[in-house]
């Protein structure tokens, strides 16, 4: 077991990240409530706490047994931006025992535990919002034509801690305890969507630019639809908890704010996916195989679901009902495909043995023709 999870990276919290989100997302669905849906997403969380208890355990041997391992991981600019999943695992398994877990586990053992793990993933979040681009500044040396979607990983975790925050708001106090907790997500929201909007560009520019992403990672494209779905759900949030923690003025604000925020933002994450699901096609015509960033197919599109559910509740829009409930399916297609492949890599070990080294290209060679075209 100790030398299995010598190259078990912070990557493999995706997995716990995209099974809560199915689990989240399916309770959050809007209209009619279909018979058995919600015991399975009961059960779907379930299994994503027991996942994340499985990480944790190994992620913990790991760094006891091969900190030289972990260390080359923190200082690996492709590898350190998933430092920030594990604090949305926790954030999601936490927010999912508030909305579904509760069925199984009771309304007082489920806020306990997402106190718990609320507490933990805003901590590890901001820290690693903070700690990733700071060792991308001074110690990966990164250049911007290696912009890639995994860059924002880190600076979505504070956004995740500010969508679920407001489920633990009508717990509190009334009064000052509700407000500093609702305000507070709200910061964490400005603070993610400002470092959203100053990474995008690059990853964006990288795009248009330069060549297209390599097979493996083509899958990352789906992340930049996290910040999107994740901000829309957050406000979406902010205005179902607002009247019990604010004065009237702001409350109103914010309810208008789900609206005019989330409308345009949603409308941007639908193109992208468009964009995304366009490069992913080319990926699998020219060969791309199954890797663990085929999990960015899961927990992006289900903050996507939990925002477009969120416009349905403020906008009285059968439009959202639909869109949720058709991304819903591609949500649960994405999280079959990618648990049963990574279940497959597992029972091989294929999926926890050492990456094997980047084959090394023929160097390109320039020859002019009589015609003096350069081929």
């Amino acid at each position: 077991m100790v030398t299995a999870v010598r190259h078990l990276g912070p990557n493999w919290y995706a997995a716990v990240m995209g099974t809560a989100a199915v689990a989240t997302a399916g309770a959050a669905l809007p209209g009619p409530r279909v018979p058995g849906l919600r015991t399975v997403c009961a059960a779907v969380w379930a299994l994503s706490l027991l996942l994340l208890l499985a990480l944790l355990a190994a992620r913990a041997l790991h760094w006891t047994h091969h900190r030289d391992q972990a260390r080359a991981h923190l200082l690996d600019a492709a590898v350190a931006p998933f430092y920030g999943c594990l604090s949305m695992a926790l954030l999601a398994v936490g927010g999912g025992a508030l909305t579904v877990g509760r069925d199984w586990i009771g309304d007082d053992a489920a806020l306990a535990l997402d106190v718990v793990l609320f507490t933990a993933g805003t901590a590890t979040g901001l820290a690693a919002a903070v700690a990733v681009p700071y060792l991308m500044a001074v110690r990966h040396r990164t250049m911007a034509a290696q912009a890639t979607p995994v860059w924002l990983l880190p600076l979505v975790a504070p956004m995740v801690a500010a969508a679920v925050g407001p489920l633990l708001v009508p717990h509190l106090p009334p009064g000052q305890a509700r407000a500093t907790l609702l305000l507070g997500c709200v910061a964490m929201f400005g603070l993610s969507l400002l470092a959203t909007l100053l990474m995008l560009p690059l990853v964006f520019a990288r795009l248009i630019t330069g060549d297209p992403l390599p097979l493996a990672l083509t899958p990352s494209l789906f992340l930049v639809l996290g910040p999107l779905g994740q901000s829309t759900t957050a406000v979406g949030a902010f205005a179902d908890a607002a009247p019990g923690a604010l004065p009237a003025p702001y409350t109103e604000a914010l309810g208008v704010l789900a609206v005019l925020y989330g409308v345009p933002v949603m409308g941007f994450a639908l193109l992208w996916l468009g964009l995304a699901g366009a490069h992913v096609v080319r990926a699998r015509r020219h060969g791309m195989g199954f890797a663990m960033t085929w999990w960015a197919f899961t927990f992006p599109v289900g903050t996507c679901v939990t925002g477009a559910a969120a416009l349905a509740r403020h906008t009285g829009l059968f439009v959202y009902d639909g869109l949720a409930v058709g991304l819903f399916g591609l949500l649960v297609a994405a999280w079959s495909v990618a648990a049963v492949h990574t279940v497959r890599g597992l029972f091989s070990g294929a999926l926890l043995a050492a990456p094997r080294p980047a084959p090394v290209a023929p160097r390109p060679v320039t020859v002019r023709t009589t015609s003096g075209a350069v081929r």
